[in-house]
């Protein structure tokens, strides 16, 4: 069975969005902690930060979105930002409030494999990645190696990246770790395409669009990306 991964970001109505999300087949929620500057952020999830911080969401307040959307679903939750906001709330201090809060792991989408080694995250690597990084990458990463298809930011696509089927043939033999897909899957199309390549797939912008619109279309899109993994 393939790994159906999807993103949401941290607001008040985010716990019932996971909840929607898993009891559609969903089965890892990656939440988002808004970030003024997010290098790697599309157009869409570049805005659902910035909707997030003008509705006050800062760190504390996202860590009190993560321990009620905790309560809700019993599928791992992944924390992820930028090192900017491990920066100026401590790292140690949000690593720890994080996990007491109910973060299985995190996602620091700026910070290289080898920086902060201590911080037992989840590793990405690109189709620019040489070899000797995807192998750094590979050995640290926590449980599954998160493939980034393209080269640039985040944001749906109307083709599935070609990169992938070369990243995913040199992960697979850097590594027994299962191999995620994302950024710019945002398909029932892309997500069976890509199951054919890799473990499973990580959907953000498209998530986000759907959460905007309400639980139902969350619902209905996560559903329709299940459905595509699991061959229906």
């Amino acid at each position: 069975m393939k790994t159906l991964v999807v993103y949401l970001m941290a607001m008040p109505e985010t716990p019932e969005l996971a909840r929607v999300a898993v009891e559609s087949g969903a089965d890892i929620v990656e939440l988002g902690f808004p970030f003024s500057d997010p290098l790697a952020d599309g157009p869409v999830i570049r805005r659902a930060g910035e909707r997030a911080l003008a509705a006050g969401m800062r760190t504390g307040r996202c860590l009190d979105v993560l321990a009620q959307t905790r309560t809700l679903i019993d599928v791992p939750v992944v924390l992820m930002t930028y090192a900017s906001i491990f920066d100026a709330y401590g790292w140690e201090k949000l690593e720890r409030d994080a996990r007491d809060a109910g973060a299985t792991s995190f996602i620091v989408v700026d910070l290289p494999s080898d920086v902060r080694p201590e911080l037992r995250r989840v590793q990405l690597v690109a189709p620019t990645s040489t070899d000797a990084r995807l192998k750094l990458a590979a050995d640290a990463t926590d449980g599954w190696l998160y493939l980034v298809t393209v080269t640039g930011t985040t944001g749906a696509r109307a083709d599935l990246a070609p990169t992938l089927a070369p990243l995913a043939e040199r992960a697979r033999a850097a590594t027994d770790a299962p191999l995620y897909a994302g950024f710019g899957i945002s398909t029932p199309a892309h997500a069976h395409a890509a199951a054919e390549l890799v473990d499973g797939i990580a959907v953000g912008s498209r998530a986000v669009e759907a959460a905007e619109v309400g639980p139902a279309e969350l619902g209905r899109f996560v559903a329709s990306l299940r459905d595509a993994l699991d061959g229906k």
